[in-house]
């Protein structure tokens, strides 16, 4: 489940009551997303609350833009958060859609790759195993508890970086707009091929999209409020054209089918992207996540 962090209006109650619901159970892994020209909470100051917050469940970022923060102190941040939580910390990373969240932090645009990224990972996986990356007296800490640092996926809905990210993450942390199973099954079997011509296991194969449940009218029309709202940055009568076909809309009863197609295809992982803070819906989808 994806913590609420791109609806407006947020405060500190809302943001732990969803959390300790969350860790409640039964979902395996709590997200959240980054933005910086957006009104949603820091990733990496929210990281430390949670960890706080939560005692159970995995704490994955959905994701993270390497290119927008110095590799080094990214790494520290990370490293802590990986100690807060006690190891629970999985980092999905992207190389983001927006310029004006590079051009608001001072980022050059045109590190806006995946060879910037990769090369941003390198750092931070050296600091994550106690290299020396400056001329500093001691080496940058703390050690995250995990071996080497947190668990790394990609955040990608294109081949082409699936093949390239394969030497360093461990798994997938895609998306998908329409739910179309057979193109998401195209993309695993890809990343399965690109995992293994690399030497390394299994990866972690995880979607993600946006929910609303209730009545049909009443759940789309929820789907399309929160698109108008987090898709600020492209043209409204582009997103009220694709709003009808975005994202998932109806009944818990639809929301498991939807979900047994994705087990059917190998999915490890969905996470569920709400578009409201009612905690209600939380708990809707709480009833459906224990179908699984």
């Amino acid at each position: 489940m994806t913590m609420p962090v791109m609806e407006p209006d947020l405060d500190a109650r809302v943001l732990e009551n969803w959390a300790r619901a969350i860790d409640d159970g039964p979902f395996s892994s709590l997200c959240w997303g980054e933005r910086i020209a957006f009104d949603n909470p820091d990733s990496l100051t929210l990281l430390g609350a949670l960890a706080a917050w939560t005692d159970r469940v995995r704490l994955v970022t959905t994701v993270m833009v390497p290119q927008l923060h110095d590799p080094v102190l990214l790494a520290k941040a990370l490293a802590t958060g990986d100690v807060l939580s006690g190891g629970r910390l999985t980092v999905g990373i992207g190389v983001g859609g927006r310029h004006e969240d590079y051009h608001a932090v001072g980022a050059d645009p045109k590190t806006q790759t995946m060879r910037g990224m990769a090369a941003r990972v390198a750092v931070m996986k050296r600091v994550w195993a106690g290299e020396k990356v400056t001329d500093s007296v001691r080496v940058i800490g703390p050690s995250p508890v995990q071996p080497g640092g947190p668990p790394l996926l990609v955040g990608t809905i294109g081949p082409k970086t699936v093949r390239s990210a394969a030497v360093w993450a461990d798994g997938l942390a895609g998306t998908t707009l329409d739910l179309d199973v057979a193109r998401q099954n195209e993309l695993y079997e890809v990343a399965r091929a690109a995992w293994a011509e690399a030497g390394k296991a299994t990866p972690h194969l995880g979607t993600s999209f946006w929910f609303a449940l209730g009545s049909q009218d009443d759940a789309r029309a929820q789907v399309h409020r929160h698109l108008r709202h987090y898709l600020n940055w492209i043209p409204a009568e582009y997103v009220d054209a694709m709003a009808p076909m975005t994202g998932w809309a109806g009944s818990e009863e639809e929301l498991v089918a939807i979900l047994r197609r994705f087990e059917q295809i190998g999915t490890d992982e969905v996470q569920l992207i709400p578009t409201s803070s009612d905690i209600g819906q939380l708990r809707c989808a709480a009833d459906v996540a224990g179908e699984f």
